[in-house]
């Protein structure tokens, strides 16, 4: 092996140095440099704990090694090599046995390895584990440089030293903020805009205008999907507290017994598991905002203990005497009427009139109307820059579609939804330099389905002649049919018949010119 090539190596490490990866990417790097810079055919990296050692990275080994670990009593040659501070090798005629007998990858038989070496590595002046090489030639270790290979275990040492420090300081700072951050603070991890321009949208926004300056606790309510964690987001973005964090609780995956450890926190030993004291969410909010998703979940019984929290801005941590001060403004959200789950029993009335000072209800998408198509632009384009498409659009028919639809799981189905007619159309058409576009059938939408005695007309006009129409022509012949039907009941109150279809009457409206349907239709079902 030539100078450079050990010089290459040695960059490549110390370059790693410098970059932030997952440890097992670190550890691959390491050994993938160290086949490079001198001659074997495997190559470990194992860590000590308790006596036994764990292989972190292995090449040029079979794959299940990776799986086994190594209880160093039962294998000599380890505890030879953790026994000193030099190099040890192990010639072919060597009485011990080696632990990797059996395990070169890419071999058809069980061939023994016949050259091996292993260096003892030390963090702090404390054993860490061992480095080894294999060979299955003898003498193939007999030109290294010991300098080089001294070198090389030396900035292996420090690759390690770096991971650790990496390690400590993320576990340092997760342990300060208690949870991830992806997962805790979810300000400015995500967009605050929200795309729309309906009249309903719009009179929201007014809303969220007028109470994101205060400091009032809000209560965001509407359908599962429809956005409520961005209109939480969009309401501390555009308030004084927008510098502070927005600290996000779900209540309904917690465990009923951890609830009031999550939100006020607990001291070490406080309960069975507490091994160390932890910071409960109101005091990560502190001077921020606290958004309770899913409030409607909350615990009967924990819910006195949250009212007292938000009346007097002090909590109390699990296990101990003393109060905690915090100046936290509440954002509250559910799928739940809770005025009837107070009626009801499940939810406390004191509690409820506490979180609702300023009540926002998010309008479903089906009362959107042409918000959907903007919405579908949105996720489109971050589909086509996922998936490095160069140009993606909607056709007429698949418009029309998604402006029929009634979304019932709201805007989280139709991102859902673009997501995968997305990916049918790149396995299609491949992601080819011309505008694609999706159709209405990649959309794949649900289709309503009627039976004779329900709808004895669309029935009849769908079958009579079906073999000879295209999708487009039988699915404006359905609506047709149906909305005629509609109409005909409402007593051609166009309003009643939109509400009963569950689509916008504005969308109703450009539907009707569509498909060119006139009273005198209706008025002959009637």
């Amino acid at each position: 092996m030539t100078v450079f090539s050990m010089a290459d190596s040695v960059v490549s490490v110390v370059s790693d140095l410098s970059r932030q990866m997952a440890p097992e990417t670190r550890f691959a790097r390491l050994l993938q440099a160290l086949l490079e810079a001198f001659p074997c055919d495997a190559a470990a990296l194992l860590q000590l704990t308790d006596s036994v050692l764990y292989p972190l990275a292995t090449r040029g080994l079979s794959d299940d090694t990776s799986g086994r670990t190594f209880v160093v009593e039962e294998h000599p040659r380890f505890a030879h090599i953790l026994m000193s501070r030099e190099p040890v090798r192990f010639m072919a005629d060597s009485e011990l046995p080696d632990p990797y007998d059996g395990l070169i990858d890419e071999v058809d038989e069980p061939l023994h390895i016949h050259d091996c070496m292993g260096v003892a590595l030390y963090i702090d002046e404390l054993p860490w584990g061992v480095l080894t090489l294999d060979a299955l030639a003898p003498g193939t270790f007999d030109g290294i440089d010991p300098l080089e290979l001294r070198a090389f275990v030396r900035l292996t040492e420090a690759s390690i030293r770096v991971c650790e420090l990496i390690q400590s300081l993320q576990k340092r700072f997760n342990h300060e903020h208690e949870h991830e951050v992806a997962q805790v603070l979810i300000a400015d991890l995500g967009r605050t805009e929200i795309i729309g321009d309906s009249p309903t949208i719009k009179a929201m926004l007014r809303e969220l205008d007028v109470v994101a300056t205060s400091d009032l606790s809000v209560l965001i309510t509407g359908e599962t999907g429809v956005g409520k964690e961005l209109v939480a987001r969009h309401i501390h973005a555009a308030s004084a507290r927008t510098d502070a964090p927005l600290v996000y609780v779900n209540c309904a995956a917690l465990p009923e017994n951890l609830v009031e450890s999550e939100l006020f926190g607990h001291t070490r030993g406080a309960f069975s598991g507490a091994d160390g004291a932890r910071t409960g969410k109101f005091e990560l909010a502190h001077g921020g905002t606290l958004f309770l998703d899913e409030i409607g979940e909350m615990p009967l019984a924990m819910q006195p203990k949250l009212l007292r929290a938000l009346q007097s801005g002090e909590v109390q941590r699990v296990g101990s005497d003393r109060f905690h001060q915090v100046d936290v403004r509440i954002i509250a959200a559910t799928n739940r009427d809770l005025a009837q789950e107070v009626a009801e029993g499940r939810f406390r009335a004191d509690l409820y009139h506490r979180l609702s000072v300023y009540p926002i209800q998010v309008p479903p998408l089906r009362e959107r109307g042409r918000d959907i198509l903007r919405l579908a632009g949105y996720f489109l384009e971050l589909n086509r820059r996922r998936l490095g498409l160069r140009s993606l659009r909607l056709d007429s028919g698949a418009r029309e579609a998604l402006l029929a639809y009634d979304w019932p799981g709201n805007v989280r189905e139709l991102e859902h939804l673009l997501s995968r007619a997305v990916l049918r159309l790149k396995a299609d058409a491949g992601s080819g330099g011309r505008i694609q576009s999706l159709t209405a059938g990649l959309l794949d939408l649900p289709v309503a389905r009627i039976t004779e005695s329900e709808s004895p007309i669309a029935h009849q006009t769908l079958v009579s002649g079906s073999e000879a129409r295209s999708l487009r022509e039988a699915t404006d012949l359905f609506q047709r049919n149906l909305i005629i039907e509609c109409l005909a009941r409402q007593g051609r109150n166009r309003a009643a018949a939109a509400r009963e279809l569950g689509l916008d009457p504005g969308n109703f409206s450009r539907l009707l010119k569509r498909l060119q349907i006139d009273t005198a239709e209706v008025e002959s079902l009637a």
